[in-house]
């Protein structure tokens, strides 16, 4: 199956503010959680940028330096602006600057969100790029990312009713389309993290270099306390981690350790090329906050977004000689010439929009243009007329519209090539260990998921290790303490039979690898950047963080597991290698849950009451009694108890994951309740307690037949 199309090619007689939109629908795209970026040539264009841009000269240590020096000069250019400005003037562009930086700044830091993935997550230099992106999210708290530190500016200013989710702001006409641009590419490259990580990460370095981005140090020169502005800043500390430069440089020196000088060559490409985006970006804005010092460029945008609604009536009312719906429909281009003859008409008294009809009379409860426009649009009209009479009005300068913006250059969103989808269950596990794919594999990957979701629906109310058959306001905590318990019973009265052999337990513990070695997977979807700084999702990601060590590789719990195979005297090959997956010390069972987490885990928003329940499941499982048992058989055999202890720690039901995998429940179902009503409330419920059993689905002739029937259903719906 095809993705749809981003941006048809354009014919050479289209503009170039056309070709410019681009960037806008390609961020619209890119912000979503489960966008999959097709190879072939999309991401030989997105190359093809890159390389096209190698104007600076140096090396990383040069063009920090660099970087750092023309911040601090463009900076202090952008405060300047303010200086002889009055009020009204400033607040205009503290506003426009503030919405100008949204696209980069609400998501800043979030093209490192895809860098880590099943099938790499016990590499020492991708823990190094998971703290740093950690860093970025506040890791452990809601809402505490760098992109949410700047949505209190936004509200401040009163022009946040777009930037939440963030993939509205492409829907926002008061932002520029070449204010998209930068982060739409960054955010597409972090898309297809097997083609681009190293330029990835030399891009954020570049980003860290600067700072506070240098027209933001204007709307902190005017609102210093409207936000935590060092945590807007990418460069700074959160709490004690070092600084975001120091973090981002370890982070390129590890890639480079591990894959060699040419990681760093295309480092310093992504640092380039981010250096050159965000000097042709930050020209534009400041040549933007210019024009708008005149009343008459703001006046000019408001009638060119407004003109074609606006066309189709006032045909009856002539301005001039002539319809003011055909002065209309001509300003979608130039607005110039309607605003010297509205400025001229009885609609307008210059210099005192108190007396002016176009915003009194015509706008009030009983006028015929009652709510056609915003207050802020009615702002923008009064300023106008109150610069009237001024030498701009009617001169050709007057109300000129920016050049377009440097076309992005990304026409389609289509694969080339749809690919096969996996012959067996093996290669689906080797092809899905990593986040790119193709649209065949992707297809596999969600009829799976259906499939196993029908099986595990089978028989659900007579299974008695379900969930409750219905949630209460009182939330989960209580059915978790007595899960807790029966799991302690269940151990105490298990704990004078016979523990398995040596072989039997090194046989379990080898089958079991595919799964262990991928921890964390079904929930690889919460590392996107808006799930994993969410209410319901942070502590899924701060889950996901614990599974893979915090970032550091004596704490991570597939090399762990690894030690403990190793003390079995098993060698399996590296899990990302095609070796693994065809390794035949596996049996090919061992291979169908892990493709299901793998599966899952690339739908977070598709899936998310099931993979909540799955994760609570997964969370539970061992605790109280399974891990304890499994201690016992390894000290018996002296072999290390070491994952199986930190296990039964970490996901503790007072304070550990299952804790949090509750609580992510409880807040999921709530936020349900509060914005659908309790009848939407049954169904939820119902999906989080599919996803709660199948880690664990019936396997009987009926079950597999439903299973059969939803993989068939899903690939017609397709």
């Amino acid at each position: 199956m095809s993705a749809p199309t981003v941006a048809a090619p354009l014919p050479p007689d289209r503009s170039d503010s056309a070709v410019a939109e681009a960037s806008r629908t390609v961020y619209g795209r890119v912000v979503d959680p489960e966008a999959a970026l097709p190879g072939g040539r999309f991401p030989a264009e997105i190359r093809a940028e890159l390389d096209g841009c190698q104007d600076t000269e140096g090396d990383l240590d040069r063009l920090r330096r660099r970087a750092a020096s023309w911040s601090a000069g463009e900076a202090l250019r952008f405060r300047e602006l303010l200086g002889p400005l009055d009020a009204e003037t400033r607040a205009v562009l503290v506003r426009r600057t503030a919405l100008a930086c949204a696209p980069l700044a609400l998501m800043s830091g979030a093209w490192l969100q895809w860098l880590s993935a099943p099938g790499n997550g016990d590499d020492p230099a991708v823990l190094r790029i998971l703290a740093l992106y950690a860093s970025d999210l506040g890791v452990g708290n809601p809402r505490a990312s760098r992109g949410d530190a700047y949505l209190p500016v936004l509200r401040h200013l009163g022009v946040s009713e777009n930037a939440v989710p963030a993939g509205r702001l492409a829907a926002d006409q008061r932002i520029d389309d070449g204010h998209f641009r930068l982060p739409a590419l960054l955010l597409a490259m972090s898309r297809r993290p097997d083609d681009f990580t190293p330029e990835i990460l030399g891009a954020d370095l570049c980003l860290r270099s600067v700072g506070l981005l240098p027209a933001l140090t204007l709307v902190r020169a005017e609102e210093p306390t409207v936000t935590h502005w060092d945590v807007v800043d990418p460069a700074t500390p959160r709490g004690e981690a070092p600084g975001g430069v120091e973090l981002a440089l370890a982070a390129v020196e590890d890639l480079v350790a591990r894959d060699g000088e040419d990681a760093r060559a295309r480092s310093v490409t992504g640092f380039r090329w981010a250096l050159t985006a965000l000097k042709e970006w930050t020209g534009r804005l400041h040549t933007e906050l210019v024009a708008a010092c005149d009343p008459v460029f703001e006046m000019a945008e408001l009638m060119r977004r407004r003109a074609r609604e606006g066309s189709v009536y006032h045909h009856a009312f002539p301005l001039e000689g002539r319809p003011l719906a055909d002065w209309l429909r001509e300003s979608q281009t130039d607005p110039r010439p309607m605003l010297a003859a509205l400025s001229r008409s009885r609609l307008v008294r210059p210099g005192r929009p108190d007396r002016s009809r176009l915003v009194n009379g015509l706008v009030e409860e009983n006028g015929r243009m009652f709510r056609v426009f915003s207050p802020e649009d009615l702002d923008v009209v009064r300023r106008w007329i109150g610069s009237l009479p001024g030498p701009a009005v009617g001169t050709p300068e007057a109300g000129a519209a920016l050049s377009p913006a440097r076309p992005l250059g990304l026409r389609t969103w289509r694969a080339e090539d749809d690919g096969r989808p996996p012959a067996t269950v093996r290669e689906a596990y080797h092809l899905l260990l990593n986040r790119t794919d193709t649209p065949a594999v992707r297809a596999y990957a969600r009829e799976y998921v259906h499939g196993w979701l029908g099986r595990s629906r089978h028989g659900m109310d007579a299974c008695e290790s379900s969930l409750p058959a219905r949630w209460t306001t009182r939330g989960l905590r209580p059915w978790l303490v007595d899960m807790h318990d029966r799991h302690n019973e269940a151990f105490e009265q298990g704990a004078e039979q016979e523990l398995p052999s040596r072989e039997a337990l090194v046989d379990s513990t080898v089958q079991l690898a595919p799964l262990t070695l991928i921890d964390g997977a079904w929930i690889q979807g919460f590392t996107d950047y808006e799930h994993a700084s969410s209410e319901i999702g942070h502590s899924l990601f701060d889950t996901y963080w614990d599974e893979l060590g915090n970032g550091e590789a004596r704490l991570n719990h597939p090399l762990i597991y690894r030690e403990v195979l190793q003390e079995m005297g098993v060698d399996v090959p590296p899990t990302a290698s095609r070796a693994f997956a065809e390794w035949e010390g596996f049996r090919d069972a061992s291979f169908d849950l892990p493709v299901y987490w793998l599966s899952i885990g690339r739908f977070p928003q598709t899936f998310m009451p099931e993979v909540l329940g799955l994760n609570l499941a997964m969370e539970l499982s061992g605790v109280g009694g399974t891990y304890r048992k499994a201690r016992l058989a390894l000290k018996k055999y002296g072999f290390s108890t070491r994952f199986v202890d930190i296990h039964n720690t970490v996901d503790n039901v007072a304070t550990g994951h299952s804790a949090w995998a509750a609580d992510a429940i409880d807040t999921y179902l709530s936020s349900i309740t509060a914005s659908q009503g309790a009848g939407a409330l049954d169904s939820a419920w119902e999906r989080v307690r599919t996803g709660y059993r199948s880690l664990n689905p019936p396997s009987g002739f009926r079950a597999r037949q439903a299973a059969r029937r939803a993989a068939r259903s899903a690939a017609k719906t397709r």
